[in-house]
């Protein structure tokens, strides 16, 4: 079985690779050692969250990740059963510093920047082109057991995911 996804994954057309399987709906999530920006180590376990939304993005200084993290911190702000997670390779600190900035504060940022396991367990790790070693954009929905409830791969980085089908899915 390859190690690289052959979807056709593209920053504004041009096609790159991504290391890892693709999880299915079903699956159990992997889990994770991350970075958050208190550089505190974290687990899928630290969040007990009825349902946990994990978005992967290149970095939070593009303004396509800007407005997505936004989106799911606007539309988080009122529902306590939900654990939103979204994770770049940037640096903790430029992470800490560029939530504090925009005021985004339902969202936790968490860093992959030490290691590829988590990219490549969540089918997401960008093998070459200019974002190599950046995260593809990808959105998983996990229950409180750890099943995934809901898998996006975006096919175009620099497209959002759907929104819609992710929140719908968190208010069954």
């Amino acid at each position: 079985m390859s190690s690289t996804r052959t979807a056709a994954i593209t920053l504004k057309g041009t096609p790159f690779d991504v290391t890892g399987l693709p999880l299915a709906v079903g699956d159990t999530a992997p889990d994770f050692v991350l970075l958050h920006n208190s550089l505190e180590e974290v687990s899928l376990s630290s969040y007990k969250g009825e349902f946990r939304i994990i978005a992967t993005v290149p970095s939070l200084d593009t303004p396509v990740c800007q407005a997505e993290t936004k989106r799911f911190n606007d539309e988080v702000a009122r529902n306590e059963n939900i654990d939103v997670m979204v994770v770049s390779a940037d640096l903790p600190f430029a992470q800490k510093r560029w939530c504090g900035a925009e005021s985004v504060e339902n969202v936790t940022a968490l860093s992959c920047h030490r290691s590829a396991a988590f990219g490549e367990a969540y089918g997401v790790q960008i093998a070459n082109g200019p974002l190599q070693g950046c995260l593809a954009r990808a959105v998983f929905v996990i229950d409180a057991s750890g099943q995934l409830l809901h898998v996006e791969y975006v096919t175009e980085v620099a497209d959002q995911p759907d929104f819609a089908a992710v929140l719908a899915v968190t208010t069954r």
